[in-house]
């Protein structure tokens, strides 16, 4: 008689070899990507809010928008690793 699992098999996650080092460093790479992308961007915006402090109040509520559009993606950038891991195990039980 063939026996038949109950479940089907949920291994681990798993690197391919000699892949591990090279996803590290791609992973290094985009986050600091990231912080010299956010950089620049909370100082454009800030350079938009004090330029269109006088006269130009469009400039400044789009500076003050886009910051707030920067501090989201670096808020998202910086809980990558963990959201990432929260989904990974929820599969895995």
């Amino acid at each position: 008689m063939i026996s038949v699992p109950r479940q089907a098999p949920n291994p681990p996650p798993q690197a391919p070899p000699g892949l591990d080092a090279l996803a590290d460093q791609v992973i290094g790479w985009l986050k600091w990507g990231v912080l010299v992308a956010g950089m620049m961007g909370l100082l454009v915006c800030a350079g938009m809010i004090i330029v269109g402090r006088r006269r130009r109040g469009g400039l400044a509520q789009e500076g003050l928008i886009g910051s707030l559009w920067v501090l989201g993606g670096l808020a998202l950038a910086s809980a990558a690793a963990l959201l990432v891991g929260v989904f990974g195990s929820v599969g895995a039980r």
